[in-house]
């Protein structure tokens, strides 16, 4: 049984727990969805937009609260967590402005008809299967545009952050969606699949580890349910040549470490042309060291424990297999003593194909660094990873870089940047790091009844 608890990851301390639900609960929160379907797709898509406008007004107004919240329950850093907020109020905000145009018919000049349109409907009750590492910005990228679609949503959250789930439902209610609109469950993965197999769902959003989303997708498939994941990410950072290196660093480091290096787009791989790797390494070296983990809830501090014990003890291992293997420990590579999940920032070097580290996600303050002779091998290098979620290139010459990005096998390709994240922008991957989009206009085209309504005289 999946256990519902607050754990201070910085601390090891059990704050709170929660009951997850027993049968009829399942039964009580589909029959909700379904019912809340009927009248939330009915909504004008202006009363629906108005409900989205007032949670990001709310989710601005309870900034602290909120990230006061995060930190506690999995460890982010509260200054990042306040980002995270003012983010996913910005996605709120633009589902708010934009959503009722991207709900507009389509009309299409096709002779033989006095009519013919194409209408973006709703298509009923949705699972959301959302992770712990961004526990509001998550939520947002799915909820919002799906709920101003008309859809209606059963969330099931990570259960390491049970607080900062039941909050985003209390903030929907606060602002106006009704109850049965955005449903937070306490369920099982078995009660899960249960809902997915379940008739009255209509499709089901995981953002996840690669094991979760295959038992999604298995249980989604078999029911023909329309399914969208995002999943892992090894996301190559690739230096082609750089004008000012530290600069370049900075960005590197910002890129690996941001959320305590726990994000599925995170640079997880330096992928550097040789006459800039030796210069490159050792600042980024340097740059590792000098962060030292702390705690959470100090807006000093810019890296903190891992979301959990199981977290850091996965991580650790990962690396302990790449050192046994023969990888090298440039600085770091172990747990710091003490109750909190900490680990320290930790960067290698020599990690070859044979290796965990070469093919699995490093979901924590772990990157890796790779040289190589030219921009081809750079890409071989970059594309030979299972993953493929994002990507960026660094390089004076846009040209080059562009042309290098155009090469990279993933959803999201940068030059001079990483991991930019944006209302407006889509988000997704390709190969093992899943499939479909969310943001933007895209992510309203993803659980949609684009209805054909053709009018002819008869």
């Amino acid at each position: 049984m999946t256990a519902y608890a607050t754990v201070n990851p910085a601390t090891g301390e059990t704050v709170k727990e929660f009951e997850t639900l027993d049968d009829q609960g399942v039964e009580t929160a589909l029959s909700r969805v379904a019912t809340g379907f009927e009248s939330w797709r009915k909504t004008p898509p202006a009363e629906r937009a108005a409900v989205l406008a007032r949670v990001a007004e709310l989710y601005a107004e309870r900034a602290d609260e909120l990230a006061a919240l995060i930190s506690l329950e999995m460890g982010k850093p509260v200054r990042q967590g306040t980002g995270e907020v003012k983010l996913s109020s910005m996605i709120y905000a633009y589902y708010a402005e934009h959503g009722p145009a991207l709900l507009e018919d389509e009309r299409i000049d096709v002779p033989g008809a006095e009519e013919t349109v194409v209408r973006k409907l709703p298509v009923g009750p949705l699972v959301g299967i959302m992770p712990w590492n961004f526990p509001y910005y998550q939520v947002a990228r799915f909820a919002a545009p799906n709920l101003m679609l008309g859809n209606t949503i059963l969330l099931k959250h990570a259960p390491i952050t049970p607080q900062a789930a039941l909050l985003m439902e209390e903030i929907f209610v606060s602002a106006g969606l009704p109850a049965d609109a955005y449903v937070n469950v306490f369920a099982t993965n078995d009660q899960i699949a249960d809902m997915i197999a379940d008739p009255r769902v209509q499709g089901v959003s995981l953002t996840g580890s690669e094991r979760a989303g295959a038992a999604v997708a298995e249980v989604a498939g078999r029911n023909l349910k329309k399914v969208v994941l995002e999943l892992g990410g090894s996301d190559p950072f690739i230096v082609l040549d750089s004008a000012d290196l530290d600069a370049t660093v900075k960005s590197a480091t910002r890129g690996r470490m941001s959320n305590t290096g726990q994000a599925c787009n995170a640079a997880k791989r330096f992928v550097v042309l040789e006459p800039y790797y030796d210069e490159f390494v050792a600042k980024l070296t340097r740059s590792f060291e000098a962060m030292t983990p702390g705690d959470p809830m100090d807006p000093k501090t810019a890296i903190g424990p891992l979301s959990s014990q199981t977290a850091a003890d996965t991580l650790t291992a990962q690396v302990e297999d790449a050192v046994a293997e023969g990888a090298t420990v440039l600085t770091g590579g172990r747990r710091i003593d003490g109750p909190g999940a900490y680990v320290q920032p930790t960067l290698l070097a020599d990690v070859t194909p044979g290796m965990k580290a070469y093919s699995e996600e490093l979901f924590g303050p772990v990157g890796v660094v790779y040289k190589v002779s030219s921009a081809d091998e750079a890409v071989e290098l970059a594309n030979s990873s299972p993953f493929g979620l994002s990507g960026s290139v660094w390089s004076t010459d846009l040209d080059a870089a562009r042309e290098v990005a155009e090469r990279l096998d993933v959803g999201m390709a940068f030059v001079n940047e990483h991991g930019t994240t944006l209302p407006a922008l889509p988000f997704g991957g390709v190969k093992r790091s899943g499939f479909g989009r969310e943001l933007g206009p895209w992510g309203m085209d993803e659980f949609v009844n684009k209805k054909l309504v053709r009018v002819s005289k008869g």
